[in-house]
């Protein structure tokens, strides 16, 4: 018969064992997710079956970065686009300005040549100078796409990178558990069924 102290004691020793067997295969996953991020990182060759089947989803995620790529291009270049344009405009203008006051000294049919090129200069000047506001708009719309939508969706991929990761180490694992396997034995079967 047992008393109230021994029963305690067996059934925190059960407890104790679950934790272990719980413990024992947190550490066993966690060895087989280390494991699948070592083999992508070494760039280990992986099981092509598995490779094969995120085919799908491996050509979207190079959209997605072609996508996040491209838009960080497109900001650049519409920087550089709308930099230049000020700065052509500025130049176009101070032209125009010289050939304009160069225009009222001279009274010959040269000055009146100046004068019409000058007003030609100012206005292209003026008209390039428009193209800034819708410029900046689009600079702006671009933005706020990046910082939003490509922001989110890259912790989305990053969550689901990592899920991957563990996916491919619990399929790694169950791939090592199975080579093992003899369905004679009910233990490794109930292993394998754990895993």
């Amino acid at each position: 018969m047992m008393d109230g102290f021994t029963g305690d004691m067996l059934s925190g020793g059960r407890a104790l064992l679950g934790e272990d067997s719980s413990v024992m295969a947190r550490m066993q996953k966690k060895f087989w997710k280390t494991k699948q991020v070592f083999i992508k990182a070494t760039g280990k060759k992986e099981d092509e079956y598995v490779v094969a089947s995120d085919a799908d989803l491996d050509a979207k995620l190079e959209f997605f970065r072609s996508v996040q790529y491209t838009c960080t291009e497109l900001l650049k270049v519409i920087e550089k686009y709308q930099h230049r344009i000020t700065r052509l405009s500025q130049e176009e203008n101070e032209l125009g300005l010289f050939l304009h006051f160069q225009g009222e000294h001279d009274h010959t049919k040269a000055g009146n040549m100046m004068d019409a090129t000058s007003k030609a200069l100012c206005t292209s000047a003026k008209q390039r100078m428009a193209l800034c506001t819708p410029l900046r708009r689009l600079y702006q719309e671009v933005e706020t796409f990046r910082r939003r939508a490509i922001a989110d969706t890259l912790l989305t991929v990053s969550r689901m990178e990592k899920s991957r990761t563990e996916y491919r180490g619990a399929l790694l694992w169950m791939k090592d558990v199975s080579q093992e396997l003899d369905p004679d034995t009910y233990k490794q079967l109930e292993k394998f069924r754990k895993v």
